[in-house]
């Protein structure tokens, strides 16, 4: 017997030694043949308009040093350095209903300045144990939006209020300033008499300030855990959505459905500075004009909302088609700063071809997201079926079944 073979025969495991090294070392070759391979399909880059999000960002430190610049841009859209002093709450209860034995329904108001007083829906489940989830439920561009948010009134799709808390949401449904009790003179979403009465302040700046106070409402209740508060909305509501989660980082989860259009690549930007009926942002009005755009869009503004969860749900036939496929680069590229922070699984979008509405699969998405992002993990995890639940053998038939 060769000397080589005495010494693999009295140690076993210097054979095994050796087939491991000879199977990576095979490997390392193979590998190197494959990388010299040309490969089959070139991939091409996307590239768009959007890409100056990250512009010249290689690490998390950089993308959070642009985001202060984002973060005071946004303010300074929003010209929140004109907003009035906060006053202490002075909460009332309005009325207070029990809806199907699963939830109580109060209308309450609150103040929101000096000489101003917000009404809101506010759901409160009546079988949750201890703390619960909270969601701002955000309406849109409806006069009694609130009541239509409580499933009291027009389209049940969009009953939020409703639909959360037999989920086991404590929801508040704050009414927009020139809805429900308090249209203007002039009508419904006429922001008129609001900017007489705050010159240099924004409609935009002024309902996200007061949805900000709605979370102080939540925030207020022995029965909500303030580290797990939420918002949606639907369209006015929907862009409310992340205006608000952009301004107030107490919101943990957020959901848009159907938000507006931001300014670039959107032929109607000059509606987001009418000079009439609803003005969103009125200090731009003059730029737009003249085709020059802020200093901050939307794809920036729902950035500051990262590492926090956001989910995106938009119809590709809502508004102008060219504009709406935009939006789909747009988002791609918000993908690119939860990748940065490190939490991708807080971001999603859905586009859909049912046009501007919260349809059935959309408001699962919408709640389920809200499950994943608020509630424990218990809530959503799925488990496998056991034999305990498996269906008895059926009796055997034939002459001796009895």
């Amino acid at each position: 017997m060769a000397a080589t073979e005495v010494i693999l025969e009295s140690r076993p495991n210097m054979r095994t030694f050796i087939s491991t090294l000879t199977v990576f070392l095979l490997a390392i070759v193979l590998q190197a043949q494959d990388s010299q391979r040309s490969p089959l399909f070139d991939i091409p880059e996307i590239h768009s308009s959007w890409d100056d999000l990250t512009h010249g960002i290689n690490s998390r430190d950089e993308w959070h040093a642009r985001r202060v610049v984002l973060k005071q841009r946004y303010l300074d859209l929003l010209c929140d350095q004109h907003k009035p002093k906060k006053p202490k709450l002075n909460l009332v209860v309005h009325e207070d209903v029990v809806v199907d034995g699963a939830y109580r329904r109060q209308l309450i108001s609150y103040a929101v300045e000096a000489d101003e007083r917000a009404h809101a829906y506010l759901g409160l489940p009546l079988h949750s144990s201890g703390k619960s989830p909270a969601v701002v439920a955000l309406h849109g561009t409806y006069s009694h939006g609130k009541k239509r948010a409580a499933g009291l009134i027009d389209n049940p799709d969009k009953a939020y209020l409703d639909h959360l808390c037999r989920r086991g949401y404590v929801v508040i449904a704050p009414e927009h300033f020139v809805s429900g009790h308090r249209i203007p003179v002039a009508g419904a979403y006429e922001t008129g008499a609001f900017h007489r009465k705050h010159p240099h302040w924004t409609a935009v700046g002024k309902f996200t300030y007061e949805h900000s106070i709605a979370i102080d409402v939540l925030q207020g209740m022995e029965q909500v855990d303030d580290e797990r508060i939420g918002a949606v909305g639907h369209s006015l509501g929907g862009h409310g959505t992340f205006f608000l989660a952009a301004y107030d980082e107490r919101i943990k989860a957020s959901a848009c459905n159907c938000g507006g259009a931001f300014f670039r690549h959107n032929p109607k930007v000059e509606a987001w500075s009418r000079d009439h009926w609803y003005v969103y942002f009125k200090p731009i009005r003059e730029d737009l004009l003249h085709g020059r755009m802020p200093p901050i869009d939307f794809h920036e503004i729902i950035s500051l909302i990262a590492p926090r969860a956001f989910l995106d749900l938009s119809g590709l036939n809502d508004g102008h088609g060219p504009t709406q496929k935009q939006r789909l680069l747009m988002l791609m590229k918000v993908m690119d700063v939860y990748e940065l922070e490190g939490a991708p699984q807080n971001f999603g979008f859905y586009v859909h071809g049912r046009g501007h509405s919260v349809a059935h699969e959309s408001r699962q998405l919408i709640y389920g997201w809200m499950d994943t992002h608020l509630k424990s993990a218990a809530a959503t995890r799925t488990r496998l079926v056991t034999s305990a639940t498996q269906p008895s053998r059926p009796p055997t038939s034939g002459t001796n079944a009895r």
